[in-house]
């Protein structure tokens, strides 16, 4: 099995960044690509990014483009989300997840494995 814990949550300002990170333990090569979402406070869970562990393949939301950049260590086995130029609205808590399937994943329920999630709150 594949666990994910996710950290680096935390209070910014308007305008601020924040560095997320995801760690990886288990079965950490059975995974073929790691996406992030978020869920803000009586909202569904929405995409944010997903990356390739092999390639390094990147895809955005298109609310996030320009914004926010995911990445990821092999070595580490770490995924990270560099978020800048944050706003109210991307106050959320969250999700690092992973996806099994030998193709790129289409939606939330191709994720196989998920973390507990890490609170992002932006002041205005």
């Amino acid at each position: 099995q594949v666990q994910l814990v996710e950290s680096g949550g935390g209070l910014v300002q308007d305008g601020g960044s924040l560095r997320l990170s995801c760690a990886v333990s288990g079965r950490t090569f059975s995974a073929y690509a790691m996406g992030w979402f978020r869920q803000a406070p009586g909202k569904e869970r929405e995409f944010v990014s997903t990356i390739s562990w092999s390639g390094g393949n990147t895809r955005y939301a298109d609310s996030v483009k320009g914004r926010f950049t995911i990445s990821r260590d092999n070595v580490k086995n770490t995924v990270y989300l560099q978020m800048n130029s944050l706003k109210p609205e991307d106050t959320a808590v969250y999700y690092c997840a992973a996806a099994f399937g030998k193709k790129w994943p289409g939606g939330p329920n191709d994720f196989g494995s998920w973390g507990q999630g890490t609170q992002v709150t932006v002041s205005s």
